[in-house]
């Protein structure tokens, strides 16, 4: 049993064609149902995660906006997956513990000026 997990672990990494940062930070999304605050996680060259209250619909397109002290950058990516986990109650907590959020494909950069129309 122990070595089917590892197994899964070994083909799960491999399936990813680079490196993940994990690191947390917020970003603002852009989509079909407007605009929301997120937390990015787990960033590499081709997509993230973002925890969000309201995930966007499988398949569309939105748009990411990473604050910085050094100005803002905004990706347009595609939601790849769409997950609510929960995930049992600590001793005394009122409810489990949720989370929900959207796997996001990197799409292109926006490098500044008027926002290139997004395409469904």
């Amino acid at each position: 049993m122990a070595r089917a997990r590892a197994v899964e672990r070994s083909e799960a990494q491999e399936r990813r064609a680079a490196p993940r940062l994990d690191k947390v930070f917020p970003v603002f999304i852009e989509g079909e149902r407007g605009g929301a605050l997120g937390v990015a996680r787990n960033i590499s060259q081709g997509g993230l995660f973002v925890e969000t209250r309201a995930p966007e619909p499988l398949g569309s397109q939105v748009r990411v906006s990473f604050p910085s002290s050094a100005g803002e950058m905004t990706a347009v990516a595609e939601v790849r997956y769409v997950c609510h986990l929960l995930a049992r109650a600590a001793s005394g907590a009122e409810r489990p513990a949720a989370v929900r959020g959207m796997g996001l494909r990197f799409l292109y950069f926006d490098a500044g000026g008027a926002p290139p129309p997004v395409v469904h």
